[in-house]
């Protein structure tokens, strides 16, 4: 299968592959030599000056943190030509600048309460703040702050004078930056969006919070231990510059030195298969792509159709497998089913050329015919979580297509099937953007897991990179780990061809749900999946938010179960029994009943306490046949005989 990000044979990777290197130098020596000489210059000098133009752009890449120019140039040049022909947002931006300085100037003199003192955000009045937005534009909007509920300020101290005039000065500074590039009028709300984050970000980089000099609980902590927490965190960062080169020695290193020295103080003191990913189970089966691993049964019956999981390939599986009491495996396998788990493989350089359908055949196809060969049951329940739930939404609409009943029914959590709304990380999604990682990936074969996990903590950056250094490097705490943070660091790197399919056929020109997918040289529909749906979104997740996952209601033409649970797109697929804080709402709706709009399916109903992973245990069982005995580990003989002990080789690859 031929990369998207390699074109014809103009790619000196791809060349090198083919012929080798040898033939590499000849081909473009000779395609120099027809070129001076005019013998059909038009067809092979181009591949030569396309080849100069992709080994530039992945150097541009590698600058800008995989980051396209062009991507911010346009959006600035956007806000910039419609702000210069906007003067009644200049002067609404400088009313709101002077009653912001007020504001500041205000707390400074003490001269009336500061909104970090109303947490419920009202002022002495009983107006509510957002209530003073509307009615006097700049002026109320400027009094609002992302302090208000930000766990950097909880302390007590960022309430009296001077911090609290910084805190309030940071708030007023992120407010106007977020008005100044917003509600222009003419532009583009893509641009909007992404200047809106942009700015952001930098702006929480002056944030007070993130500097000894002016965070108060820094400050209070080095005089009561006279210095020797900046030590600490001294010798951390030392630690974690060195692990970095160390680390970049052995793979690329394309992140932020933020970003490495936050993951670094991340890393858990734990091993996969020691501490996590502890289910009992045997591999039964391993190709180039995944190992598929079979749980031991912990009844004595179980139900007839096994149940596949189909994680997604961008981290570990073991998302899914974590401790022992939060584990979804070992929850499903105490509730009587016989369960199989898709470990992928961390790919490196020589599986530069697999594609998405290479995923769908050998990660999901082989797996299904390994589970019939083990188990003998006709059919099986599949669960894709994420990417893997994209996957498993394409291999099912293929299989429903081609008349393949094998599915008893179709769980997807946290998995986007339409993407013109697919979160933060849109923001991102260029023809440009997409073309400049396609460069830089055909430099390697790979997108390397340091630029995958520097994209997702620059979206939340307040979290994954600015308290990591506070905590880390400032007030010199030791990095305490759990669970899910070890899961978290866990990256894995992306196949070049994998990943631009993915950009640019699901993300950038969302194929799937406007019909132009293709499987086997024909088109696929999410329509075409003939098993009943269970879906999960989550009401906090910001890389596949719920109103994007729960478009899945606007393709498919089966019964579909659609639950929405609070939480992130981790933490609320992550919800088990006995977890404190949690709820969810669950509804049906049949084949044939009307579509309701997010808002219509909210308000219909009802929030209900726990974890949902019991309602989803009772949905299998109304969507299964009978209990059986459960089946043996792997076969006695042939391809599929047991291999190791669960978790396998492959999670353990770095």
């Amino acid at each position: 299968m031929q990369s998207p990000a390699q074109p014809g044979a103009s790619s000196y990777h791809l060349s090198q592959r083919e012929g080798g290197a040898e033939a590499t130098c000849t081909t473009q020596t000779s395609t120099v030599s027809h070129a001076i000489e005019g013998d059909d210059e038009t067809t092979l000098a181009p591949s030569l000056y396309d080849t100069i133009d992709r080994i530039v752009h992945a150097g541009v890449a590698r600058s800008t943190l995989g980051l396209s120019p062009s991507v911010l140039t346009e959006a600035w040049m956007d806000w910039a030509v419609h702000m210069a022909i906007s003067p009644g947002k200049q002067m609404q931006l400088l009313e709101s600048a002077l009653w912001g300085s007020w504001a500041v100037y205000q707390e400074a003199l003490g001269i009336k309460e500061q909104a970090v003192d109303q947490p419920d955000g009202k002022d002495q009045g009983g107006k509510s703040q957002e209530s003073e937005a509307q009615e006097s534009g700049a002026k109320g909007r400027a009094q609002a702050g992302p302090h208000i509920a930000d766990r950097r300020f909880r302390d007590a101290a960022w309430q009296q004078l001077p911090f609290s005039l910084w805190a309030n000065a940071h708030a007023q500074n992120w407010q106007w930056w977020q008005q100044a590039v917003t509600g222009v009028h003419g532009m583009s709300p893509a641009h909007e969006n992404l200047l809106a984050f942009v700015s952001g970000l930098m702006v929480d980089t002056l944030s007070p919070s993130n500097y000894a000099q002016t965070n108060p609980e820094v400050m209070t902590t080095t005089l009561s231990e006279g210095g020797k927490n900046l030590m600490r965190g001294a010798q951390h960062l030392m630690e974690d510059l060195e692990r970095r080169g160390r680390a970049a020695s052995a793979t690329p290193a394309s992140t932020s030195a933020l970003h490495d020295a936050a993951s670094s103080a991340q890393q858990p003191p734990v091993e996969v298969g020691q501490t996590l990913a502890i289910t009992p189970g045997k591999v039964v089966m391993r190709n180039r792509l995944i190992e598929l691993i079979q749980y031991s049964p912990a009844t004595e019956t179980v139900q007839a159709e096994p149940v596949l999981i189909v994680p997604a390939w961008i981290m570990k599986y073991y998302i899914l497998d974590l401790s022992p009491h939060n584990s979804l495996v070992r929850f499903l396998v105490n509730q009587g089913y016989s369960v199989f788990m898709v470990s992928w493989t961390n790919p490196d350089a020589t599986l530069r050329d697999m594609g998405l359908e290479d995923y769908r055949h050998l990660g999901v196809l082989e797996a299904i015919d390994a589970i019939q060969a083990v188990t003998a049951a006709k059919h099986l329940h599949a669960v894709g979580y994420c990417l893997g739930g994209t996957l498993l939404s394409i291999a099912a609409a293929a299989m429903g297509r081609d008349g393949d009943e094998r599915l008893a029914s179709v769980s997807l959590f946290a998995a986007q099937t339409d993407f013109t709304e697919a979160g933060e990380l849109r923001l991102f999604i260029s023809d440009s953007q997409v073309t400049l990682i396609e460069d830089m990936m055909a430099d390697k074969g790979y997108l390397s897991s340091e630029q995958m996990a520097g994209t997702f903590a620059l979206l939340r950056a307040r979290d994954l990179i600015w308290a990591p250094v506070v905590d880390h490097y400032l007030l010199g705490k030791p990095s305490h780990s759990f669970d899910l943070m070890t899961w978290n660091a866990d990256a894995t790197r992306m196949p070049a061809t994998m990943h631009a399919e993915y950009l640019r056929r699901l993300y950038l020109n969302n194929d799937l749900a406007e019909g132009h997918y293709r499987v086997a040289g024909k088109a696929v529909s999410v329509s075409d999946i003939r098993a009943p749906i269970f879906a999960v979104g989550t009401e906090d997740d910001h890389v596949a938010p719920w109103e994007s996952v729960y478009k899945l209601h606007l393709f498919a033409d089966s019964e579909m179960t659609f639950v929405l649970a609070n939480g992130g797109h981790n933490a609320g697929i992550i919800s088990e029994p006995g977890h404190s804080r949690r709820h969810y709402r669950i509804a049906t709706t049949g084949a044939t009943d009307a579509y309701r709009a997010p808002n219509e399916w909210l308000s219909d109903t009802t929030e209900q306490d726990g974890s949902w992973w019991p309602a989803f245990a009772n949905w299998l069982e109304a969507h299964s046949s009978q209990r059986v005995a459960p089946p043996p580990m792997g076969m006695e003989h042939g391809r599929y005989r047991v291999l190791c002990d669960a978790p396998g080789t492959y999670v353990k690859q770095t």
